[in-house]
Order: structure tokens, then sequence, then C-alpha cells
């Protein structure tokens, strides 16, 4: 890991895990606001984000889904204790994963670390480089996504979902499997964070997400592809 953006308007927290990374050799950079976040990561490239929720200016929910418009940079939300329903909204507007403050800062590493991971292991997998069934085409060392010959940008884990999935037809998963396929063992997850996905993929990949013809829903099962 090279290079994070922390932002958030609590100065004393950010003054800690600036501290923490660069123990570590990370180059960290700050920002205090929202929009002062969005001009930074239009203007510099970042392995990761920390985005606070409540910043002054523009919140972390619209800076993160703003980001999402041209960059799936791994973003990791910073949510109040016991905030369920900002967990489900970040992850709606595209994080990758979340922390709960008060957090310890070796498992804001844990969770950065697992993504990282995850992402070098996707990009240096060379075999079964494109996928295509029907009008759905993957290719997965660059993770790029064509349906009908258009692209559709998806987020880290979308896509890893997706690609899981097509490799896998017709095989249902369980919210429980998917998590630990996806996220991880390490890194625990709220099983409703697969819904929060499969339902976000929909809206990206489906004419119609309530009647899907890709990612199918098994009740009382699990998730499942079955392409055209």
């Amino acid at each position: 890991m090279g290079k994070i953006l922390v932002v958030d308007d609590e100065k004393l927290i950010v003054k800690g895990i600036k501290f923490s990374f660069e123990q570590d050799g990370v180059t960290v950079d700050c920002a205090y606001d929202g929009q002062e976040a969005l001009d930074m990561v239009s203007a510099n490239e970042y392995d990761v984000i920390l985005l606070d929720i409540m910043l002054p200016v523009i919140d972390g929910f619209e800076v993160c889904s703003r980001i999402r418009e041209f960059s799936n940079v791994p973003i990791i939300m910073l949510t109040a204790k016991g905030e369920d329903n900002d967990k489900i909204n970040g992850l709606d507007c595209g994080a990758d994963d979340y922390v709960t403050k008060p957090f310890n800062i070796l498992e804001v590493k844990a969770r950065i670390n697992a993504i990282l991971r995850r992402n070098a292991m996707n990009s240096t997998v060379k075999t079964d480089n494109v996928i295509e069934s029907g009008d759905l085409k993957l290719i997965c060392d660059v993770r790029r996504l064509y349906i009908k010959g258009r692209e559709i940008n998806l987020t880290a884990k979308e896509f890893e979902v997706l690609e899981l999935l097509v490799k896998n037809p017709n095989k249902i998963y369980s919210r429980d499997v998917l998590l630990q396929l996806i996220w991880s063992k390490d890194c625990p997850e709220d099983a409703r964070t697969v819904d929060v996905h499969i339902r976000r993929l929909r809206e990206k990949i489906e004419e119609n997400p309530s009647n899907p013809v890709y990612v199918h829903t098994k009740w009382g099962l699990g998730y499942y592809y079955s392409g055209q």
C-alpha cells in the first residue's frame, strides 16, 4: 500500500490515523470536508480512502457516490457506533466496507489489507481472463464488464460477486458463503451486506431489477447466475 486519503473533520482522529500509517511507510493525504476530499481524489490516485460520514460542506454519502462516478478506488466508511442505517446507506453509495467508531487502528489496517490482498489476487489471475455468457462479457484481469457491447462500471466487490456467480452458473450461494468467499473470514460482515451488493449489482446490469435475467434469488437459499 502506497498512498491513502483520510477524510474526517475531527482533526485528532485524522492526526492519529496519519501517524500510525506513516510509521508503516504509507503516504497519507488528509481532507477535512467533503468538497476538499472530492478535489483531492480528482487530482490524485489513492490505494484506499477512509471516509467519514458526517462531514462539512458535502456529507460522506454524497462524496462516496460522486467518487463512484469516475473511480473504483476502495472506500471504507467510518460510521458511528450503532448506526446500522449509516452502514447500509454507505454500502448503497458504493463503499466497499465500513469501520465503526471508536475503532482500533489495527482493525482498520486489517480491513484495508484484506481489500488490497483480494484486489491483488484478482489482478494477477491470468487464466479464464475473458468470460462470455450470452450478451454478457467479463474481462477479469482488468475488471471490466460489458453487456450488449456497453461497458458497465462496477465496484470491486460487485465485480467479485458477479465473477464468482458467472463462473459457476446455476450454483446457489448463500449469503454466509458469499461473505466468506468475497469478504473473507478475517473481515466479518453483516449478512445484509450481501443483499445490498446484489441489489446494487442488479440495478446496474438488469433492465428490470425486480425481474432479473442474470442474478437470481432462490428464496431461503441464496443467489445464483443464469445467463441468457
